[in-house]
């Protein structure tokens, strides 16, 4: 059975625009213009969380924790975000940051990707559906300098990711955990409390 398509998305089609049949086929011309302003409003306030470097240290501790709430991620108290880290803004509903987590400069965060279950040779990979899936970092945990993050994962509490990481997979809390992909390193032990004799 042919499947059918909107007539916004057959336009699109026609002018050479590959966007995802599953994503985009039943969109309206007023669906994808939503969309379209949406996105372009997100992408001018990430690309000053990314390279602003006016009003210094409040950008990292405030100004972009601000600006990725008013995108749609859920972002908690005390958040650093360094310079040039890139989230998957069109889905940053689905990233959730508590409180005291630090991202440091040039890491990537992203939510989406094609879903591969059902391709074969001579497929387009452009018709492709996206899967989905929420990032979420938990109370803080470190990520380290050009880090990228993939979907689904999430990484525990206090843990912290060796620079230049790839996150495949969940992080548990309290752990070091490094590479590409990143697995735990070390585990973080408990601190002893060591009781004074007086």
């Amino acid at each position: 059975m042919e499947k059918t398509f909107s007539k916004s998305y057959r336009f699109l089609r026609s002018i050479g625009l590959k966007f995802s049949e599953a994503e985009y086929g039943q969109y309206t011309l007023g669906q994808i213009l939503g969309r379209a302003l949406v996105s372009f409003r997100n992408s001018i306030l990430l690309k000053y969380c990314m390279y602003s470097v006016f009003l210094g240290s409040l950008n990292y501790r405030s100004i972009r924790a601000h600006f990725w709430r008013v995108m749609g991620c859920r972002v908690g108290k005390n958040v650093f975000i360094g310079y040039e880290v890139w989230m998957d803004f069109n889905h940053a509903s689905l990233i959730e940051i508590e409180d005291d987590v630090h991202i440091t400069n040039r890491c990537l965060l992203l939510c989406h990707q094609r879903n591969l279950e059902n391709y074969y040779e001579g497929d387009d990979a452009s018709k492709l559906p996206y899967s989905k899936n929420k990032i979420h970092l938990k109370k803080g945990c470190h990520i380290g300098m050009g880090t990228i993050i993939l979907p689904g994962v999430t990484v525990g509490q206090g843990a912290i990711i060796g620079a230049g990481s790839v996150i495949a997979r969940d992080i548990p809390a309290w752990t070091i955990a490094k590479g590409n992909p990143a697995s735990v390193s070390k585990y973080i032990p408990p601190r002893r409390h060591e009781h004074l004799n007086i």
